[in-house]
């Protein structure tokens, strides 16, 4: 063992190297895979750059419609939204979809996967009129296509029952965030970050429906699997934090709430960019915490 430096050290540094090496070759692959690995130890802001080079690297060497194009296009608009920068990710994704109409049979699943892509940004951006069709047409087609208990089929349930619930549709949304949980839950391994975010959701909803007691359990194994599967300062472990916190304030848990408040507050701050609606949204909450103790 090498003296004052840790194997994972000396490890991080080559496979660094070997990136730098790759994404100097203009490998757009590599350059995905980075940005892949970025985004999820929580850099989506480092990310990008790769992204966008990776799109530039493609449309340059490729023919115009090639599938390799609107995948990178879908990359880069995704970490755009994950930042809040939506007016940049809104044309990426829609130039996303027209590629893949153009290209593909009606039915197939990439342009599902375009399809909700944009709803999902429209959904974000409030422009619930616009998002409904797209996350019905995009479970629509998977429905037909997947097994049962396919993933994906979850994946198009919950967004569909976030927008319901965005709405106030609460009756609507509650029976598809349970039965994403029970495909997930049936299809994926213990402790997969996909059932985290099936158990989060559902719990939010109930939480908002006013059955706390329902939703704590929830909200700490998703934050249980979160803590073991992410880097300690990953947006959303922030989230899970965030969750469990407002539920223990609901219950009139302040200092336990405050205490979770704070640490997810740490970490929108380290892991976004200033100004990120999910920094502001954890100031609000802490703040509003610290009034209800009379400490403002």
């Amino acid at each position: 063992m090498m003296s004052g430096v840790s194997w994972r050290t000396v490890a991080q540094a080559v496979l660094g190297a070997v990136a730098d090496i790759f994404s100097r070759a203009n490998n757009p692959a590599v350059l995905d895979h980075c940005a892949l690995k970025l985004y999820q130890a929580g850099n989506a802001a480092e990310a990008i750059p790769l992204a966008e080079r990776s799109l530039v690297i493609r449309e340059k060497v490729l023919p115009a419609g090639h599938p390799e194009i609107p995948t990178s296009i879908n990359n880069l608009a995704f970490l755009y939204q994950a930042q809040g920068r939506f007016a940049e990710a809104e044309p990426l994704f829609a130039r996303a979809l027209e590629m893949r109409e153009k290209a593909l049979p009606a039915d197939h699943l990439a342009i599902a996967a375009s399809v909700e892509k944009l709803g999902i940004l429209y959904q974000a951006l409030g422009r619930f009129a616009e998002a409904e069709p797209l996350l019905k047409r995009a479970f629509e087609m998977r429905d037909l296509a997947l097994p049962a208990f396919h993933p994906d089929i979850a994946a198009s349930l919950e967004n569909l029952a976030v927008l319901y619930e965005a709405q106030g549709r609460f009756a609507e949304a509650e029976p598809l965030y349970q039965r994403a949980l029970e495909i997930c839950e049936a299809a994926l391994p213990a402790g997969h970050l996909r059932v985290a975010n099936a158990l989060t959701n559902l719990a939010g909803l109930i939480g908002t429906l006013g059955r706390l007691t329902e939703a704590e359990p929830l909200f700490k194994r998703a934050l249980e699997m979160r803590e073991k599967a992410l880097p300690p300062f990953h947006p959303d472990l922030a989230h899970s934090l965030n969750n469990l916190a407002v539920l223990y304030g609901d219950q009139g848990r302040l200092a336990e709430g405050e205490s979770l408040h704070q640490r997810a507050l740490a970490i929108s701050e380290k892991a976004l960019p200033a100004g990120h609606p999910r920094i502001a949204h954890s100031l609000n909450n802490l703040g509003l915490l610290i009034y209800a103790q009379g400490r403002l």
